[in-house]
Protein backbone atom coordinates (compact mmCIF):
# COMPACT_ATOMS: atom_id res chain seq x y z
CA UNK A 1 0.00 0.00 0.00
CA UNK A 2 1.63 3.44 -0.75
CA UNK A 3 2.13 5.93 1.87
CA UNK A 4 -0.11 8.36 -0.03
CA UNK A 5 -3.13 5.90 -0.74
CA UNK A 6 -6.25 6.92 0.67
CA UNK A 7 -6.94 3.85 2.46
CA UNK A 8 -3.46 4.85 4.43
CA UNK A 9 -4.20 8.63 4.88
CA UNK A 10 -7.85 7.21 6.38
CA UNK A 11 -5.58 5.19 8.87
CA UNK A 12 -3.33 7.95 10.20
CA UNK A 13 -6.42 10.57 9.92
CA UNK A 14 -7.21 11.54 13.77
CA UNK A 15 -10.72 10.85 14.19
CA UNK A 16 -13.39 12.76 16.19
CA UNK A 17 -13.81 9.24 18.26
CA UNK A 18 -10.79 7.38 19.17
CA UNK A 19 -9.92 4.68 16.98
CA UNK A 20 -8.07 3.23 20.10
CA UNK A 21 -11.84 2.91 21.38
CA UNK A 22 -13.26 1.40 18.60
CA UNK A 23 -10.52 -1.46 18.71
CA UNK A 24 -9.51 -1.27 22.25
CA UNK A 25 -12.98 -1.12 23.96
CA UNK A 26 -13.52 -2.51 27.22
CA UNK A 27 -15.66 -5.34 26.14
CA UNK A 28 -12.83 -6.61 23.33
CA UNK A 29 -10.41 -5.99 26.87
CA UNK A 30 -12.48 -8.61 28.18
CA UNK A 31 -12.46 -10.61 25.74
CA UNK A 32 -8.92 -10.79 25.09
CA UNK A 33 -8.47 -11.36 28.75
CA UNK A 34 -11.30 -13.86 29.20
CA UNK A 35 -13.55 -12.14 31.78
CA UNK A 36 -16.20 -11.38 29.43
CA UNK A 37 -19.44 -13.13 30.91
CA UNK A 38 -21.26 -15.51 28.56
CA UNK A 39 -24.42 -13.45 28.49
CA UNK A 40 -22.48 -10.18 27.53
CA UNK A 41 -20.85 -12.17 24.66
CA UNK A 42 -24.45 -13.83 23.69
CA UNK A 43 -25.89 -10.32 23.92
CA UNK A 44 -23.10 -9.12 21.29
CA UNK A 45 -22.92 -11.90 19.33
CA UNK A 46 -26.99 -11.16 18.84
CA UNK A 47 -26.26 -7.85 17.61
CA UNK A 48 -23.95 -8.51 15.11
CA UNK A 49 -26.46 -11.02 13.68
CA UNK A 50 -28.25 -8.41 12.90
CA UNK A 51 -26.06 -6.86 11.39
CA UNK A 52 -24.27 -9.64 9.65
CA UNK A 53 -27.84 -11.56 8.65
CA UNK A 54 -29.79 -8.00 7.88
CA UNK A 55 -27.93 -5.11 6.98
CA UNK A 56 -24.82 -6.43 5.55
CA UNK A 57 -26.54 -8.04 2.53
CA UNK A 58 -28.75 -5.31 1.81
CA UNK A 59 -25.71 -3.25 1.84
CA UNK A 60 -23.50 -5.35 -0.27
CA UNK A 61 -26.64 -6.05 -3.19
CA UNK A 62 -27.28 -2.10 -3.38
CA UNK A 63 -23.84 -1.73 -4.20
CA UNK A 64 -23.43 -4.53 -6.74
CA UNK A 65 -26.73 -2.45 -8.26
CA UNK A 66 -23.95 0.70 -8.61
CA UNK A 67 -21.55 -1.03 -10.49
CA UNK A 68 -21.57 0.83 -14.28
CA UNK A 69 -21.74 -2.09 -16.09
CA UNK A 70 -22.51 -0.73 -20.10
CA UNK A 71 -23.23 -2.60 -23.11
CA UNK A 72 -20.93 0.85 -24.64
CA UNK A 73 -18.06 -0.88 -22.60
CA UNK A 74 -16.09 -4.21 -25.12
CA UNK A 75 -15.92 -7.21 -23.62
CA UNK A 76 -11.96 -6.51 -22.94
CA UNK A 77 -11.84 -2.79 -22.13
CA UNK A 78 -10.74 -1.81 -18.61
CA UNK A 79 -14.06 -0.85 -17.48
CA UNK A 80 -14.94 -4.20 -18.16
CA UNK A 81 -12.23 -5.43 -16.37
CA UNK A 82 -12.57 -3.61 -13.60
CA UNK A 83 -16.39 -3.89 -13.11
CA UNK A 84 -15.60 -8.03 -12.90
CA UNK A 85 -13.17 -7.04 -10.43
CA UNK A 86 -15.78 -5.47 -8.27
CA UNK A 87 -18.61 -8.07 -9.07
CA UNK A 88 -16.06 -10.72 -7.91
CA UNK A 89 -14.88 -9.36 -4.99
CA UNK A 90 -18.59 -8.27 -3.99
CA UNK A 91 -19.75 -11.79 -4.78
CA UNK A 92 -17.45 -12.85 -2.09
CA UNK A 93 -18.31 -10.92 0.50
CA UNK A 94 -22.29 -11.73 0.10
CA UNK A 95 -20.85 -15.84 -0.17
CA UNK A 96 -18.50 -15.14 3.19
CA UNK A 97 -21.23 -13.35 5.47
CA UNK A 98 -24.07 -16.06 4.33
CA UNK A 99 -21.00 -18.56 5.90
CA UNK A 100 -20.59 -16.26 8.80
CA UNK A 101 -24.02 -16.25 10.35
CA UNK A 102 -24.26 -19.95 10.14
CA UNK A 103 -20.70 -19.58 12.05
CA UNK A 104 -22.44 -17.49 14.88
CA UNK A 105 -25.08 -20.21 14.30
CA UNK A 106 -22.73 -23.27 15.12
CA UNK A 107 -20.22 -21.58 17.72
CA UNK A 108 -23.92 -20.46 19.69
CA UNK A 109 -24.89 -24.08 19.87
CA UNK A 110 -21.55 -25.61 20.18
CA UNK A 111 -20.63 -23.11 23.59
CA UNK A 112 -23.94 -22.39 24.83
CA UNK A 113 -24.65 -18.86 23.88
CA UNK A 114 -28.40 -17.80 23.51
CA UNK A 115 -28.25 -15.96 20.53
CA UNK A 116 -32.08 -14.95 20.89
CA UNK A 117 -33.97 -13.33 23.25
CA UNK A 118 -32.39 -9.87 22.90
CA UNK A 119 -33.41 -6.71 22.27
CA UNK A 120 -31.54 -4.79 19.58
CA UNK A 121 -29.15 -1.67 21.15
CA UNK A 122 -29.32 1.85 20.01
CA UNK A 123 -25.71 1.22 18.81
CA UNK A 124 -26.87 -1.83 16.54
CA UNK A 125 -30.13 0.15 15.53
CA UNK A 126 -27.77 3.76 14.12
CA UNK A 127 -25.21 0.96 12.50
CA UNK A 128 -28.16 -0.79 10.44
CA UNK A 129 -29.63 2.89 10.00
CA UNK A 130 -26.67 4.45 8.44
CA UNK A 131 -25.44 1.46 6.54
CA UNK A 132 -28.82 1.89 4.63
CA UNK A 133 -28.39 5.03 4.18
CA UNK A 134 -25.07 5.46 2.50
CA UNK A 135 -25.68 2.37 0.60
CA UNK A 136 -29.27 4.22 -0.75
CA UNK A 137 -28.06 7.65 -0.88
CA UNK A 138 -24.26 7.76 -1.12
CA UNK A 139 -21.93 7.36 -4.17
CA UNK A 140 -20.19 3.61 -5.21
CA UNK A 141 -17.37 5.40 -4.14
CA UNK A 142 -18.30 6.03 -0.50
CA UNK A 143 -20.05 2.70 -0.52
CA UNK A 144 -16.85 1.17 -0.90
CA UNK A 145 -15.11 3.46 1.29
CA UNK A 146 -17.55 2.83 4.00
CA UNK A 147 -16.97 -1.11 3.01
CA UNK A 148 -13.72 -1.49 3.77
CA UNK A 149 -13.62 0.67 6.92
CA UNK A 150 -16.24 -1.30 8.41
CA UNK A 151 -14.01 -4.72 7.39
CA UNK A 152 -10.52 -3.24 8.60
CA UNK A 153 -11.92 -1.67 12.23
CA UNK A 154 -12.84 -5.43 12.58
CA UNK A 155 -10.03 -6.79 11.72
CA UNK A 156 -7.96 -4.76 13.99
CA UNK A 157 -10.41 -4.82 16.96
CA UNK A 158 -10.15 -8.95 16.29
CA UNK A 159 -6.45 -8.84 16.03
CA UNK A 160 -6.41 -7.23 19.11
CA UNK A 161 -7.82 -9.70 21.35
CA UNK A 162 -5.90 -12.77 19.30
CA UNK A 163 -3.20 -11.37 20.24
CA UNK A 164 -3.59 -10.53 23.63
CA UNK A 165 -5.55 -14.00 24.54
CA UNK A 166 -3.60 -16.25 27.38
CA UNK A 167 -1.61 -18.75 25.79
CA UNK A 168 -3.17 -21.70 27.45
CA UNK A 169 -4.56 -24.44 26.03
CA UNK A 170 -8.18 -24.97 24.70
CA UNK A 171 -8.66 -28.14 27.00
CA UNK A 172 -7.69 -25.42 30.09
CA UNK A 173 -10.73 -23.23 28.76
CA UNK A 174 -14.11 -22.58 29.34
CA UNK A 175 -16.54 -22.38 26.74
CA UNK A 176 -17.05 -18.62 26.43
CA UNK A 177 -13.35 -18.58 26.53
CA UNK A 178 -13.67 -21.05 23.74
CA UNK A 179 -16.59 -19.66 22.03
CA UNK A 180 -13.86 -15.87 22.06
CA UNK A 181 -11.32 -18.15 20.78
CA UNK A 182 -13.59 -19.10 17.60
CA UNK A 183 -14.76 -15.32 16.75
CA UNK A 184 -11.17 -14.22 16.84
CA UNK A 185 -8.88 -16.65 15.19
CA UNK A 186 -11.87 -15.98 12.68
CA UNK A 187 -11.44 -12.57 12.05
CA UNK A 188 -7.82 -12.45 12.47
CA UNK A 189 -6.93 -14.98 9.74
CA UNK A 190 -5.01 -14.55 6.88
CA UNK A 191 -8.03 -15.05 4.72
CA UNK A 192 -9.71 -12.49 6.11
CA UNK A 193 -6.59 -10.20 5.57
CA UNK A 194 -6.36 -10.70 2.14
CA UNK A 195 -10.68 -9.89 1.39
CA UNK A 196 -9.30 -6.13 3.26
CA UNK A 197 -6.50 -5.73 1.48
CA UNK A 198 -7.98 -6.21 -1.74
CA UNK A 199 -10.84 -4.01 -0.75
CA UNK A 200 -8.55 -1.58 0.20
CA UNK A 201 -6.60 -1.91 -3.38
CA UNK A 202 -10.13 -1.25 -5.09
CA UNK A 203 -10.39 1.80 -2.76
CA UNK A 204 -6.81 2.84 -3.63
CA UNK A 205 -7.49 2.61 -7.37
CA UNK A 206 -11.19 4.42 -7.25
CA UNK A 207 -8.94 7.71 -8.59
CA UNK A 208 -10.18 9.88 -5.06
CA UNK A 209 -7.51 12.83 -5.39
CA UNK A 210 -6.87 14.84 -2.58
CA UNK A 211 -8.42 17.95 -2.53
CA UNK A 212 -10.96 17.31 -3.55
CA UNK A 213 -15.06 17.03 -2.71
CA UNK A 214 -14.42 13.08 -2.89
CA UNK A 215 -11.76 12.96 -0.58
CA UNK A 216 -13.30 15.21 2.35
CA UNK A 217 -16.31 12.75 2.16
CA UNK A 218 -14.13 9.38 1.80
CA UNK A 219 -12.63 11.18 5.27
CA UNK A 220 -16.09 11.87 6.35
CA UNK A 221 -17.34 8.09 5.95
CA UNK A 222 -14.65 7.22 7.90
CA UNK A 223 -14.60 9.30 10.50
CA UNK A 224 -18.62 8.21 10.94
CA UNK A 225 -17.87 4.59 10.52
CA UNK A 226 -15.65 4.55 13.85
CA UNK A 227 -17.74 6.25 15.67
CA UNK A 228 -20.37 3.22 14.71
CA UNK A 229 -17.98 0.69 16.03
CA UNK A 230 -17.20 2.41 19.28
CA UNK A 231 -20.95 2.15 19.76
CA UNK A 232 -21.42 -1.16 18.52
CA UNK A 233 -19.68 -2.71 21.50
CA UNK A 234 -21.46 -3.64 24.47
CA UNK A 235 -20.51 -2.16 28.14
CA UNK A 236 -20.83 -4.26 31.33
CA UNK A 237 -24.19 -4.75 32.64
CA UNK A 238 -26.32 -3.89 29.33
CA UNK A 239 -26.78 -7.15 29.24
CA UNK A 240 -28.57 -7.41 32.34
CA UNK A 241 -31.68 -4.81 30.60
CA UNK A 242 -30.74 -6.42 27.72
CA UNK A 243 -33.37 -9.76 27.32
CA UNK A 244 -36.57 -9.08 26.08
CA UNK A 245 -39.48 -8.53 28.74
Amino acid sequence: MSPSSLTNHLLQLPTRSSYEAATRHPFLASAANRTLSPQLLSYWLSQDRIYAAHAYPRFIGLLISKIPFSALHPVDSPEEEQNKKWLKLLSFALQNIVAEVNFFKDVAEKWGLQVEGWKERKGTRDYVAEMARISSLGTLEEEFVFLWAMERVYLDAWTYVHENSPANSAEDQDTTSRAIASFSENWSSKEFVQFIDELAEVVNELGIKQGTEAWAKAEEVWQRVVELEVEFWPHEGEELTGARK
